[in-house]
């Protein structure tokens, strides 16, 4: 049960070029909507209506992923990217040149944005089941970090990238990082469709319910959504508050560096890329350094990684200069480089393989819907400055104490494994094609 290299790689590259595009969006919607006029608080909140859209059709996915195959719904997910970015990047444009007012432009980029989480979202699960499924308990952990790295270096490509693609001379200006990002989607479907084998190891029948589930659900015959699962809910809470604290982080930076420098949004923008790169490497760092430096297990990293992510979020609140920013970045985003991969890889060894499908789905469903809560950490920072990142210190720091005191959080770790188990481990590590 090994997943091939080239396989990972694949499925690896799916995931990057959505983080990238997403991150690189993210990096320069400060000033998309400074230019345009655009609010900061519903500049935050243009992710809104597709968080939700992404929460409430990730497990409708993840369902479709057993029915239809993994491969199949990788390529709806990356040409719902690749559209969305693509209708993004024409709104933008019209606001840019005037071609309706600041609200009007405001809701078309909120519908154009919606299409990613209404379609996008389909590719997460089937990745995240697709690495489960080739991957042993004993080195389920470090699948799932290195599957994270490619959110990590999204993270760093991503803001690069953008001012790069801001082409004021082809008339497109700051539209044109979305257009570039959808484009490189399209290159990625092309990649899928044609090397991507499918997965072997895919449920062989619908499944069924766990006994552990709710008892009266299983009577009536409908399946149990995951977040009553006792099995599931505890890493669905801690992993919505870790998302909930770093993407608050992630989406009021911008206007932090904004107002510290003094300088207008475009002028900021590479300053903010800058210090979303730092952050960027501070979670790759952990993801592909820490965690396998020290084969740190999912009970560890749910602690470590809240406990540092409050340190940094507690740094860039009392922040002297632009460099403390950046470092405090840098901090927080190696802390939720362990944290998520913590309650990721533990949400997966908390349930069967016939599961995993459904696992990832919720877990996509709560790396989106977090997203809602975005707009009001930037309300909150328009009044005092400091008060979004001592609001996340406080819940991760409450995290920390979750991940000591629930039972399911504090027995995260793989089972021990059997001789046999451990046999077949020497067999796929010394098997060049394999992960």
């Amino acid at each position: 049960m090994s997943l091939p290299k080239s396989s990972f790689a694949i499925i690896f590259g799916v995931s990057l070029v959505t983080a990238m595009g997403n991150t690189g969006m993210i990096s320069v919607l400060p000033a998309i909507g400074r230019s345009i006029g655009i609010p900061d608080f519903l500049v935050a909140g243009v992710f809104s209506l597709s968080a939700l859209l992404w929460a409430g059709s990730s497990p409708f996915w993840a369902r479709a992923s057993d029915r239809h195959g993994r491969k199949p719904l990788m390529l709806v997910g990356l040409t719902g990217f690749a559209v969305s970015m693509a209708a993004c990047a024409v709104v933008v444009a019209a606001g840019l040149h005037k071609l309706a007012a600041p609200m009007v432009i405001f809701v078309f980029f909120l519908f154009a944005r919606a299409l990613f989480g209404l379609f996008g979202a389909a590719s997460n699960p089937a990745t995240q089941a697709y690495v489960a499924e080739h991957t042993p308990e004993a080195q389920r952990t470090t699948a799932m970090s290195s599957l994270a790295g490619a959110f990590g270096l999204g993270t760093v490509i991503g803001p690069f990238l953008a001012p790069l693609f801001i082409l004021p001379f082809l008339g497109i200006g700051l539209a044109g990082p979305m257009m570039a990002f959808s484009l490189i989607a399209l290159t990625m479907l092309v990649v899928v469709w044609k090397m991507l084998p499918e997965s072997q190891h895919m449920p062989a029948q619908p499944v069924k319910m766990a006994p552990t589930m709710d008892a009266k659900a299983d009577a009536k015959g409908k399946e149990t959504p995951m977040w009553r699962d006792p099995r599931m809910k505890p890493f669905l809470i801690y992993g919505f508050i870790v998302a909930v604290c770093q993407t608050a982080q992630g989406q009021t930076l911008g206007f932090l560096i904004i107002d510290k420098l003094g300088k207008s949004p475009t002028e900021a923008q590479g300053f903010i890329a800058i210090a979303m790169m730092f952050g960027a490497m501070a979670g790759l760092l952990s993801q592909w350094g820490i965690i396998r430096m020290f084969e740190m297990t999912p009970r560890q990293l749910l602690r470590w990684g809240v406990a540092v992510a409050a340190l940094g979020n507690l740094i860039v609140a009392f922040q002297p200069s632009y460099a403390a920013v950046v470092a405090g970045y840098a901090i927080s985003s190696l802390g939720f480089g362990l944290a998520r991969p913590g309650f990721t890889a533990g949400s997966s060894l908390a349930v069967g393989m016939h599961e995993q499908a459904r696992a990832a789905g919720a877990i996509a469903a709560v790396n989106g819907v977090n997203v809602v809560l975005a707009p009001l950490f930037v309300l909150l920072y328009q009044r005092i400055h400091a008060a979004p990142f001592i609001l996340n210190m406080v819940m991760m720091l409450a995290m920390l104490v979750y991940a000591f005191k629930n039972q399911q959080l504090a027995n995260a770790d793989p089972k021990p494994a059997t001789q046999a188990d451990s046999a077949m481990a020497t067999l796929e590590k010394s098997d060049e094609g394999s992960l």
